[in-house]
């Protein structure tokens, strides 16, 4: 597979679908936000660790822990989506990627281009969207 994309190349329907061009990009894209999101999990832990916790005002404190809490359950959010991360890299590894895992079917570049973790594609998505509600 080719590793080194320019960084102005852009898939495009003109082109095979999930070329190696297109795997690269989407291995390049799912890697800096990886990368991304473990540089702000790392400074949460960095903040929390450095803030001071002894505030003699209770509404001080208690805005502190909250601040604090929403900071730990951001990170748990981080966590699991770099975990879908790592398995969509899988998926470009095997060979599944850009593809429905209900149907087979390709996921589509513009869905992926926003959600590059898509497993499903949009009417796959929206019928289990539907059946969640009922």
């Amino acid at each position: 597979m080719q590793d080194k994309i320019s960084t102005e190349y852009r898939p495009s329907e003109d082109e095979p679908y999930m070329s190696p061009p297109q795997l690269a990009y989407f291995r390049r894209k799912l890697l800096e936000w990886r990368e991304m999101l473990l540089t702000e999990s790392d400074e949460t832990i960095r903040n929390l660790r450095s803030e001071q916790w002894r505030e003699p005002d209770p509404n001080d404190r208690a805005s502190r822990e909250s601040d604090a809490s929403l900071e730990l359950r951001t990170r748990d959010r981080y966590r699991k989506l770099i975990g879908k991360i790592d398995a969509a890299l899988r998926r470009i590894d095997d060979g599944s990627y850009g593809y429905c895992e209900e149907t087979g079917e390709p996921i589509g570049l513009a869905r992926l281009e926003a959600r590059p973790i898509a497993t499903l594609s949009l009417e796959a998505q929206e019928r289990h969207e539907r059946d969640e509600r009922r």
